[in-house]
């Protein structure tokens, strides 16, 4: 059948030659792919021009969900496929889209289950799988504004599932992924200072023993042994670290007045 709908595939990078190649030669049969690059210093740019990828420039990073807006902009097709440098589109996710592709335009989005890896395990509990994400949308929806752990907004229209998983290489290095959850953090505590929220002392240590609990017990993480052991004590760590640096900003604020 004959496709009657074109296909961008959108990406944002910085530095992101590790992953960045296995990544565009997931998506290499789509119409188009449209890059935006906030000044990287290592191969990314080269990789990208190997695989044809229209390649953007920002020199002010204005938060995920603002960066992920002005990426689309740039894209000239109907339908987006919005992706990250560390995530890859597996041969049975490409042939559920290419079906979506082959049917006139709906007023529909699409989840898709994403397969995260975590220390080199695909993680089967602890919430990291299905971990189901809207990322296959038309053009006319978009991305809120913020800063971190953005979303799209979708106006009332249905949400579908496709099949096939979208593969994330989510912690390669446990250093450098422990480093990106930190800047997680602060940037989700700016965002809720910005916004008037503040938590005292008794919450941050409720919120970050219930994710751990919720991580391990509830959502069953221990079932993938060591890694999900880890991963619950990450994400109390992570929820820990983002409370806390909301509360010293609401602080640091107080005693400067």
């Amino acid at each position: 059948m004959q496709q009657t709908q074109k296909l961008s595939v959108v990406i944002i990078t910085h530095n992101s030659e590790e992953v960045l190649d296995k990544c565009l030669a997931s998506v290499n049969w789509a119409d188009e792919i449209i890059l935006l690059d906030f000044k990287s210093s290592d191969k990314t740019l080269d990789i990208a021009v190997k695989y044809g990828a229209i390649v953007y420039h920002s020199n002010i990073w204005y938060g995920y969900g603002k960066q992920r807006q002005i990426a689309q902009n740039y894209a000239n097709y109907e339908m987006i496929l919005m992706i990250d440098s560390d995530e890859r589109v597996t041969p049975e996710l490409q042939k559920s889209i290419n079906r979506i592709l082959q049917k006139p335009p709906e007023n529909i989005v699409y989840s898709i289950a994403r397969r995260n890896l975590f220390l080199g395990k695909a993680m089967r509990y602890g919430g990291w799988y299905p971990d189901r994400v809207i990322r296959l949308y038309p053009s006319f929806c978009i991305y809120n504004d913020n800063l971190v752990h953005e979303s799209l907004d979708v106006p009332k229209i249905p949400i579908r599932s496709l099949y096939g998983d979208l593969l994330h290489v989510t912690s390669r290095d446990f250093c450098d992924f422990q480093f990106k959850q930190c800047t997680y953090a602060k940037a989700w505590a700016r965002q809720h200072y910005q916004q008037g929220k503040h938590y005292g002392i008794i919450k941050i240590i409720y919120h970050s023993f219930w994710s751990f609990i919720r991580t391990l017990l509830i959502r069953r993480s221990f079932l993938d042994g060591t890694q999900g052991w880890l991963l619950a004590i990450v994400i109390f760590q992570y929820t820990f670290n983002k409370y806390t640096a909301l509360w010293a900003l609401n602080y640091i604020s107080r005693d400067k007045n």
